[in-house]
């Protein structure tokens, strides 16, 4: 039997979120981005899943296989779905980082202050192409340090064994519909409406 990935609820309503997230997006892709293109991610899994049950093993090789492309798109809609639950469950926010205590404090200690740290990672989100993504993860299999990683598409640049603390998707579709070409101001209301309380409790469960 294949195996069924879920879509995942935000922790607000899809009406909260056009209030919640007023700043970042406009309340049209509050609605698409998620309903429409993290939903997709989900569906191409579970389409992905079932065509893996009877898919062609024999043929496969390193140019063009069936059964190798539904490999590829695998780890594309996986890291979509799974970035895009980070994304919705650490907006909604003031930003007041008095609230992550424990998440905050290792920042500090690893970028020398959360200001230095969003410096860091606003210029790593702005440095992805047009589809990418800027990610604060901790590195647990190899450094075990706090990493800023920039992702093409959803995957390129990705590191094993970093868990995704932070994630701002920084595709067109999420920013143009209210912030047109101003990337940099999105990434601005990102940050100022990040909920510091459920990144520090991803944090304890997570990394600690």
């Amino acid at each position: 039997m294949a195996y069924e990935w879920k879509f995942n609820p935000r922790p607000y309503s899809d009406d909260e979120a056009k209030d919640l997230l007023k700043n970042v997006m406009s309340p049209e892709s509050t609605d698409w981005h998620y309903n429409k293109h993290q939903k997709g991610y989900v569906a191409a899994l579970n389409t992905i899943e079932k065509e893996l049950e009877t898919a062609d093993r024999s043929g496969s090789n390193g140019n063009y296989s069936h059964f190798g492309e539904l490999k590829r798109r695998t780890t594309w809609n996986h890291a979509g779905a799974l970035l895009h639950d980070v994304y919705w469950e650490v907006l909604g926010g003031d930003g007041d980082t008095s609230k992550g205590p424990e998440v905050v404090a290792a920042i500090e200690a690893e970028f020398g202050s959360i200001e230095k740290w969003k410096e860091d990672f606003k210029a790593t989100a702005f440095s992805a192409k047009l589809s990418g993504w800027g990610v604060l993860c901790m590195d647990k299999l190899y450094s075990g340090r706090l990493m800023n990683v920039l992702v093409d598409e959803h995957h390129y640049g990705a590191i094993w064994g970093g868990v995704p603390l932070i994630s701002c998707d920084v595709f067109e579709h999420a920013y143009y519909h209210l912030h047109g070409p101003g990337r940099a101001t999105y990434i601005d209301e990102f940050l100022n409406n990040l909920h510091w309380g459920r990144i520090n409790e991803r944090y304890l469960k997570l990394c600690k």
